[in-house]
């Protein structure tokens, strides 16, 4: 069964740096994008950024210049560098792969637990 596990969520002040890391496991073949997602106490789930196979980028308007995806394909791992972090930026921030192929299973989407960011003023 794969799953996604995301780590290196925390608490920061205003102005700081976190990174967050992605983990897939579970005997995987491929993966098409990768993306991360966030949600706020009181809001919708919104997209972060979001990875393709190929490493083309996208990113949601208010994270340009200030967050980075990357993915490391050979393990199967995605990250978010945060920089220049906003109180506004607090939310649980879920990791999302796409298209995964592991074994001789296929899985639309496959959705972390989610880790917690927290930005202080």
């Amino acid at each position: 069964q794969v799953q996604l596990v995301e780590s290196g969520g925390g608490l920061v002040q205003a102005g700081g740096s976190l990174r967050l890391s992605c983990a897939a496991t579970g005997s995987i073949v491929s993966i098409n994008a990768m993306a991360w997602y966030r949600q706020a106490p009181g809001k919708h789930r919104e997209l972060v950024a979001n990875i393709s196979s190929s490493g083309a980028t996208n990113y949601a308007d208010s994270v340009k210049d200030r967050f980075t995806i990357s993915r490391d394909s050979a393990k199967n791992m995605v990250y978010l560098q945060m920089t220049s972090l906003k109180p506004e930026d607090t939310a649980v921030y879920y990791c999302n792969a796409d298209d995964v192929r592991a074994g001789r299973h296929r899985y639309l989407e496959v959705w972390g637990r989610g880790t917690r960011v927290t930005v202080s003023s």
